[in-house]
């Protein structure tokens, strides 16, 4: 659906150039919600922007739906981009006008006729749950209603494709949560592929597929959301993840451990077993959970637990054994 192939975007400065998109290539394939995740500076709104053109790029190409957008002249690039909606992080909606003329300005915009329109925006409304708010104007909305006009009027024109640019950042968890189940329903029923940029992990976590790590221009980490979330191998993706799964013991605590202390990881239905529960009645060890979580990486879950093992050595060994065949990883933290 989206290739973006050897992108590169350089900015130039009284200081010499810059490289927001150092030689990025990536594929995203139809109806799948991605997300590019970094910190600030990182190039992840630079790519985004080169998505529809809104930052030309240096070199490299934007294949969507086929079509390199990057050979289009002005015309066939105003009508690619009517296939490509995008949200923004501060709405970017006119204060002069209602939710109802906020979303009819990108029908206008295409030439669509009247009568098109008026069906075209109630329709939409109703879809964001706004249908009694079309003559409100912006002011009177609270945040989580003006991104979802916002949303609304990126769909207007039934794009294939919605860019969101840190669409979350502006509004507070409850209604962080609403906005995400609202592109969830609409990326289900519309099969509308989805490219966010977030440094949200929690919403990286509820929400996306597949996942793209930025550091300096360049995607240091890419792949399934669950896989980076169960095995990250750069440090950069471990930072974003730890701010999720957290698992450091307090050193009072290792201290304190007189057995072995290992690290168990379970995933998907794994999770729901009684593993541990098994191991302690198999062999003659005893256990101390000091700290578990499971989390759900979109509906799936991913657990880790840390215990200490206690008992004689080779029995201990035999239950870690156990545990190595049962689990997806047993990492051995500290003997005592």
């Amino acid at each position: 659906m989206i290739e973006i192939k050897e992108l590169v975007k350089e900015y130039k400065t009284k200081k010499g150039s810059v490289l927001g998109v150092d030689n990025v290539s990536l594929t995203i394939e139809k109806g799948k919600i991605y997300g590019i995740v970094g910190y600030s500076g990182a190039g992840k709104s630079s790519l985004l922007r080169c998505l529809n053109l809104l930052e030309k790029p240096t070199s490299g190409e934007i294949i969507v739906d086929g079509v390199n957008l990057v050979t289009l002249n002005k015309q066939q690039l105003r009508e690619a981009r009517q296939k490509i909606g995008m949200i923004f992080q501060h709405f970017h909606l006119v204060s002069a006008k209602t939710v109802f003329d906020n979303v009819a300005f990108a029908l206008k915009a295409a030439n669509q006729p009247k009568d098109m329109i008026e069906k075209r925006v109630n329709e939409l409304l109703d879809v964001v749950g706004l249908a009694d708010k079309k003559d409100h104007y912006p002011s009177q909305l609270s945040g989580g209603q003006k991104q979802r006009v916002g949303i609304a009027r990126a769909l207007a024109n039934n794009p294939k494709v919605l860019l969101c640019d840190e669409a979350t950042s502006a509004l507070d968890p409850s209604t962080t949560k609403s906005i995400l189940n609202l592109l969830k329903k609409i990326n289900r029923e519309l099969e509308l592929t989805i490219v966010l940029i977030t440094h949200e992990m929690e919403v990286v976590k509820d929400i996306c597929d597949e996942m793209a790590v930025m550091e300096n221009g360049k995607v240091v980490e890419q792949g399934r959301v669950y896989d980076l979330f169960a095995n990250p191998e750069q440090p950069l993706t471990k930072d974003f993840i730890s701010s999720v799964l957290q698992f450091e013991l307090p050193k009072q605590l290792m201290d304190e451990c007189s057995g072995v202390l290992i690290k168990l990881q379970f995933r998907g239905a794994v999770a729901s077993e009684s593993v541990v529960s098994d191991v302690l009645k198999s062999f003659n060890v005893t256990g101390n959970i000091m700290h578990g979580k499971i989390e759900y990486i979109k509906d799936v879950p991913l657990g880790i637990f840390i215990m200490e093992l206690q008992g004689e050595a080779g029995e201990v060994q035999r239950a870690i054994d156990y545990l190595v065949e049962r689990t997806h990883g047993v990492e051995v933290i500290e003997h005592a």
